[in-house]
């Protein structure tokens, strides 16, 4: 089998730059495009759902809508998973799902915010409903066979570590384009209307994402790099099995709040910035973009570190670093004796350091996790504990756009739902941490480096 290249490794991150383009278009613009605040209403943004906690008077129409999308997108993940462990195709388990889900996974980005009526409507929510159930799905369709790739590419911990490295910074990439929606959009705004805008911005930057992810599907030839054996368990004798390793236990539920709290954050960004500091919607732009960039600044000592300290110890470092941050948030422009603008920057520099760390690790450390079960049950289910890892990210964001559209009701005026909102974010942190302190590293190395 040849040895991954290094051209090879950033050839297959490219795929990672193209989903992340349009996981972030939904996490950051969804909320804000369809539950617009009042700041941004003035601007000139329309309605086109039903507003308001309509639904037993606690949720709202958009947040059940996505959280019922990231449901039924966790369900079908082990099917995807197991599909793709199972798979005998000439051209390996994993591309094939990748190549087939690529087109379909953009173009369901793009039409989740083209409504069908310019007002607000049950047609455009049934719509939105139906868009996002198809988003999810084929998002788990590339992204759970791409993930399933890194420990079976990555055989070597240095290999693995190149991998998490470079998919973590294209990942981070990928978020930063997203983010600069708002500059696109404003410019573009200048001659065409706002919303006309928007929907070419995403339409944009979602052909992008397409192309990036078309990259890894061409360049890298799966059979040349990867020889194991499909799986003969079905989705459910895989799930349980996945399951019945304690230490991916540990770190399932304690992956579910990490992404509960940083999908409130991302998603209330915005709303941070207009509602609580009272700064233009484009200085969210300049906060994310500006956060990146600082994080990817410590994606060397990140690696470095993690050769002295291990990945456990930095990750709980990294919980307790966010949990700081949410917390300093809930405090923006409450009275602080420090300019609006600067609040929104030292948060930037707190954050960054944590965002590096979440960025690398727990990829590699599902990998290791994987690798460990494989050596035990001589089995190679990768493909199902990335599924796993999946449902967690999407489990968190789902109870976090319940939670995030529904907080974002309480005191719209004065922005008491946003700041709510961060707070429940540094609480599920601590919860995340307190659980992954419980996971056994030094058991996983020492079967792994043997």
């Amino acid at each position: 089998m040849k040895k991954l290249s290094k051209g090879k490794i950033w050839c297959f991150a490219i795929g990672q730059f193209g989903w992340s383009v349009l996981a972030a278009l939904i996490s950051s613009w969804l909320v804000n495009y369809y539950q617009p605040d009042l700041a941004t209403q003035e601007a000139g943004h329309r309605l086109f759902i039903p507003q308001g906690r309509v639904i037993l008077g606690i949720i709202t129409i958009l947040g059940a809508i996505t959280a019922f999308g990231r449901i039924f997108d966790a369900v079908t993940d082990p099917l995807i998973a197991s599909m793709s462990d199972r798979h005998k195709g000439k051209d390996g388990r994993r591309i094939p799902f990748m190549r087939a889900a690529a087109i379909p996974f953009g173009l369901c980005c793009i039409l989740t915010f083209c409504s069908p009526l310019d007002k607000v409507s049950w047609v455009n929510a049934l719509f939105l409903f139906v868009m996002m159930a198809l988003f999810y799905f084929f998002m788990t369709m590339y992204c759970t066979p791409y993930n399933a790739l890194i420990p079976e590419l990555g055989t070597t911990q240095e290999t693995r570590m190149a991998i998490s490295t470079s998919i973590s910074f294209t990942y981070i990439a990928g978020m930063a384009v997203a983010y600069v929606a708002p500059v696109i959009w404003g410019k573009l705004s200048e001659s065409m209307d706002r919303i006309l805008a928007i929907r070419l911005t995403f339409t944009i930057l979602s052909v992008i994402g397409i192309i990036c992810m078309f990259v890894p599907v061409f360049t890298i030839k799966e059979t040349d790099y990867v020889t194991v054996v499909p799986s003969e368990r079905s989705a459910t004798q895989s799930l349980a099995a996945t399951f019945r390793n304690h230490d991916f236990r540990i770190f399932v539920a304690s992956d579910v709040a990490y992404f509960l709290g940083i999908t409130m954050f991302q998603t209330a960004m915005p709303f941070f910035v207009t509602s609580l500091l009272k700064l233009d919607e484009s200085m969210s732009t300049i906060y994310f973009v500006l956060m990146t960039a600082l994080s990817v600044i410590f994606y060397l000592p990140v690696n470095k570190l993690t050769l002295k300290l291990g990945k456990k110890r930095l990750i709980l470092i990294a919980f307790t670093i966010f949990t700081i941050a949410f917390i300093y948030t809930a405090m923006f422009g409450a009275g602080m004796p420090i300019p609006p603008a600067v609040q929104g920057y030292l948060l930037c520099v707190l954050a960054a350091p944590a965002m590096a760390i979440f960025g690398i690790l727990p990829q590699a450390v599902v990998a290791d996790i994987a690798e460990c079960d494989a050596l035990e049950t001589h089995e190679n289910r990768s493909g199902m504990f990335y599924a796993a890892r999946t449902f967690a990210f999407k489990m968190g964001q789902s109870i976090a756009m319940l939670l995030v559209t529904a907080f974002a009701t309480i005191g719209s005026a004065t922005g008491f739902g946003y700041r709510l909102t961060a707070i429940a974010a540094a609480a599920v942190c601590v919860v995340g941490g307190v659980l992954f302190a419980l996971y056994d590293e030094k058991r996983v190395y020492s079967k792994i480096l043997k």
